[in-house]
Parts: structure tokens; C-alpha cells; sequence
């Protein structure tokens, strides 16, 4: 009995990524158990299943989907990251929130794991002098958006109503408090339902400058 598209598709996986069974690979997928069976039966797999386990250990897609050409992918020690149109705030709140990209940027793969999840990560410029010295107009701040439990003192890409901004948030009794570096700008004091209405884009990782 010849062996199946499939099941020769499950062997590259568990060869090259160190992923063991269907159920660890769903758990990395991020789907339901049922959905590898499905796929199993069909005899197909899934386009972004492909480009995300490529992506994530460096696989050449061609290889990883038909068993053809080398395992590892030109570049492999590198992942791409999205930068957005869209701006953060230093300041009252930035109402550009395009969440197009504008480019790829590629970092270290291991790096970026030791940072948090690659697959959540993106790139933003933030607009403004609210951060200053620490981030400063024009700087490119990556973001992790796997990371939105707040850690007191941390500097977080946040969305409130329409407007994004920057802030390092701290958590008070019933309250959060988002704060500023530059010592011109109050405090920012949420509680009640202003805290329901509050989303964690996720935490900055790291900020890059041009030096003009």
C-alpha cells in the first residue's frame, strides 16, 4: 500500500522540526486535533500550514510540502518581520492605525525566539516626544504581540478607542496607570470600564534609531 502525500508530508515535519506527534503539531499550529485529521483524509495540506512551519524552522516550503529540492531554506538563519503604516503615539494618540505593511525586515531567528513569538511580532515608527530620552520621534519599535500581560514598568504598544499610542504601564489597585518619561506629560489614569476599553497590542521588544 503506497503511502500517502500526507503521511510523507508528517515524516518531513517530524524530521526537521523536532515536533513528535499529530497532537503536538496541531498544538503548534494552532488548530483543532480534528483539523489534521481532516487534512489527513483529504490528502492535502494547507497552504498556510506550510508557510508557517517553513517560516518558524527555516524549511525550504518545496521540500517541506512535495519532498523536493534541499530541506533548508536559502537564508535560514533569518526570519522576516512586518512593518506597518501603522504610527504610535508618543503624545496625545495617533489616529494612523493601517495595519498594511509597509516592508519586511529580517532578524536572527534565534534572537527573535529568545524575544518572544516571531509569528506575532511586528514593526512600528512612533511619532511624538512623550518617551523621550528613552524612545524618541522617528524611533522603529518591534512589538511582540504574544506579550499582553502587563509587567509593571514595561513599555507597551496600546489601542484606546480610535487612537494607538506608547506608554509604560503600571497596575495600581482597580486602576492602570500609563505613563510618560518626558516629565512634561501627566500621568494618564484608567479604571472602571476605561480599563474594559483598553487593548494591549502587545509589549516593545526592542527600538532601532536613525541618526540624523
Amino acid at each position: 500500500m503506497s503511502t500517502s502525500a500526507f503521511d510523507l508530508f508528517l515524516t518531513r515535519v517530524f524530521e526537521a522540526t523536532g515536533i513528535r506527534s499529530q497532537n503536538e503539531l496541531a498544538l503548534f499550529l494552532k488548530v483543532n486535533r480534528s483539523a489534521i485529521t481532516q487534512a489527513k483524509k483529504k490528502d492535502a495540506v494547507p497552504e498556510n500550514w506550510i508557510f508557517k512551519l517553513s517560516r518558524s524552522f527555516g524549511l525550504n516550503p518545496d521540500w517541506l510540502e512535495k519532498g523536493r529540492g534541499q530541506q533548508q531554506a536559502a537564508g535560514a538563519g533569518f526570519l522576516s518581520v512586518p512593518k506597518v503604516k501603522a504610527r504610535l503615539s508618543a503624545g496625545g494618540g495617533s489616529f494612523q492605525v493601517d495595519q498594511e505593511i509597509e516592508h519586511y525586515y529580517s532578524f536572527h531567528r534565534k534572537w527573535l525566539r529568545k524575544k518572544g513569538e516571531p509569528d506575532r511580532m511586528m514593526l512600528m515608527d512612533i511619532t511624538g516626544n512623550s518617551m523621550e530620552p528613552e524612545l524618541r520621534d522617528g524611533d522603529t519599535v518591534l512589538v511582540d504581540g504574544s506579550q499582553t500581560e502587563i509587567l509593571a514598568g514595561a513599555v507597551y504598544a496600546l489601542g484606546i478607542e480610535d487612537v494607538i499610542m506608547i506608554k509604560r504601564v503600571e497596575k495600581h489597585p482597580k486602576k492602570l496607570v500609563l505613563l510618560s518619561d518626558n516629565r512634561h506629560y501627566a500621568p494618564i489614569y484608567l479604571q472602571g470600564d476605561e480599563i474594559a476599553g483598553i487593548r494591549v497590542i502587545g509589549k516593545v521588544i526592542w527600538v532601532c534609531r536613525e541618526y540624523r
